[in-house]
């Protein structure tokens, strides 16, 4: 694994949100030193990730008709996921709120989403002008692995020790204002740290230089996040997705006003065309996006994420099919062309021995 730490340092976030502008915010390479070696120093150690490219934005007042959740409920200090949804319940985008104090929040969101978001949710306020896009100015970093919390407590202080899974706390880091957040889509013990943009190229080198982090790409990340059963904006969630659809209910709540809360209830009166599902490929093949789901030879749905998961040694992936597909158990075919591979529907996650509540 140590081949890991001889890959050349990125050198771009000096000038990051500029570069990324003519890439569309996405410069996260897909792998340094190979997938799945920066997937097993995720598992074992520590990983960094630039995720510079994600969206961010402050807010001052009342949004509570804006998201699947209720902000005004979210004690200062913590974070709670959810969603933006269109009219007929369709996801917009998966995000994360976080409260940065009781009349101020975060709200960090996907990439290639950002400026959409912000102008959904700037026509569903009372107070546009209480809405700031600060992407340009913050820069983001996780460290993610089992042997994350140590390292950042012997770098950055004994205040993190303590921060409990979905908690936050601002603090000083490398002179400068930040957040460093309990939270991540690995699966394991893990933080987000959000600084300012032009201090990230020296975060980033001073974590490089302790031998127990190593840095991975996009194509870890996705690994890690699928063997979670995670979902993925542009994959298994998008605007003709609903959260029931998804199995993401939990992070809905029905109790309060949101656009695309009617379609919801319709959907669940109704029962759901089409529902996620889990399944593990009986060999080391590994299923992909857009792949088709057969049941009895008869096609019931689509895979939506897919790759061989070294941790389980088969492949893995998410899907959506018709609920006659869904039952625990069930065997399906996966098919494209001339590919085929046998599969059975499983509980999430697909893999449980994570140190995500270490």
């Amino acid at each position: 694994m140590e081949e890991l730490k001889a890959t050349p340092l990125r050198t771009d976030h000096e000038n990051l949100k500029a570069l990324m502008a003519p890439f569309g915010g996405w410069l996260m390479p897909i792998q340094y030193s190979g997938i799945i070696a920066e997937h097993k120093w995720c598992r074992e150690r520590a990983a960094l990730f630039d995720i510079c490219h994600m969206g961010e934005f402050i807010f001052k007042g009342d949004m509570e008709g804006v998201f699947t959740f209720s902000v005004s409920s979210i004690p200062v200090g913590r974070s709670r996921y959810g969603f933006l949804l269109n009219d007929v319940g369709g996801v917009i985008d998966d995000l994360i709120v976080f409260r940065l104090a009781e009349d101020e929040a975060m709200i960090v969101v996907n990439a290639a989403t950002t400026d959409n978001d912000f102008a959904v949710i700037r026509s569903r306020l009372k107070n546009p002008a209480a809405l700031t896009d600060i992407s340009a100015r913050t820069g983001k970093v996780d460290l993610q692995g089992p042997l994350s919390r140590e390292i950042m407590v012997q770098h950055f202080g004994a205040a993190i020790q303590g921060i409990p899974f979905f908690k936050f706390i601002k603090t000083s880091i490398l002179g400068s204002d930040a957040i460093v957040s309990r939270t991540g889509y690995t699966g394991e013990l893990g933080y987000e740290i959000f600084l300012p943009a032009d201090k990230v190229a020296e975060l980033w080198r001073l974590l490089l230089q302790d031998p127990r982090v190593a840095p991975a790409g996009l194509g870890a990340r996705d690994l890690l996040r699928l063997e979670m059963g995670y979902s993925l904006y542009g994959n298994d969630l998008d605007e003709q997705i609903t959260p029931i659809t998804a199995g993401l209910s939990t992070f809905v709540n029905m109790n309060k006003e949101f656009v695309g809360k009617a379609a919801l209830e319709r959907e669940v009166e109704q029962g759901s065309q089409r529902m996620k599902v889990a399944f593990k490929v009986d060999s080391r093949r590994a299923p992909r996006h857009f792949y088709q789901i057969l049941l009895q030879d008869q096609e019931v749905g689509v895979v939506t994420s897919g790759a061989f998961s070294p941790m389980l040694s088969c492949g893995i992936g998410l899907g959506l099919v018709k609920p006659e597909a869904a039952a625990l158990g069930t065997r399906l075919t996966i098919r494209h062309e001339k590919v085929e591979m046998e599969a059975q529907v499983v509980e999430l996650p697909f893999y449980t021995g994570g140190s995500l509540r270490s």
